[in-house]
């Protein structure tokens, strides 16, 4: 069973994608999508990582070309990708520079991703409530993972919003 599970930074999506992909079987796979850039990011990757250890995740260090990482595991375990918003950031503002449509290519690519592996639990930022104006980079990154998001939420069985901790049901079922 395929779950999106949006929500704001620190809300508690990461542990609570964690019991859930436990819950769906083995093996299990975690897919970090981040790639460090500074200390604080480093800082993130190693809480992540104390957070799950002893859950049995096999890390798939997955930051660009999501669908490779299917060629390093069974496509029948049970995957945690985390997160959407790395991923995308990782897509669009690429080393050779910014790809402004990257976000079609991934949302088909997360599509195919939770085809070929239906019990994949994804993860992502709510980063829309604030009425604060950004620059038009800003924007069309807001606009991309707003994109992305939606196509998951088509696709996904349950879609769920972490708040303060608290789980909200969109659509389909609570998996716990």
């Amino acid at each position: 069973m395929s779950t999106f599970i949006s929500g704001g930074a620190k809300n508690g999506k990461s542990f609570y994608a964690q019991r859930i992909a436990k819950a769906a079987g083995t093996p299990l796979y975690y897919v970090a999508t981040m790639i460090p850039h500074d200390a604080e990011d480093d800082a993130r990757v190693l809480r992540h990582r104390a957070e799950r250890a002893g859950w049995g995740f096999e890390t798939l260090e997955c930051g660009r070309d999501i669908l490779s990482c299917l060629e390093r595991a069974d496509a029948g375990g049970s995957f945690l990708l985390d997160s959407v918003t790395a991923l995308l950031s990782n897509e669009m503002f690429a080393p050779d520079g910014i790809h402004a449509d990257a976000h079609l290519r991934l949302a088909d690519e997360l599509e195919t991703f939770v085809r070929r592996a239906p019990n994949t639990v994804l993860v992502s930022d709510f980063i829309y409530s604030d009425a604060a104006l950004y620059d038009d980079l800003t924007e069309a990154y807001r606009a991309a993972l707003a994109h992305v998001d939606r196509r998951l939420a088509r696709c996904c069985d349950n879609v769920l919003e972490v708040v303060a901790g608290r789980v909200v049901v969109h659509k389909g079922v609570l998996p716990l």
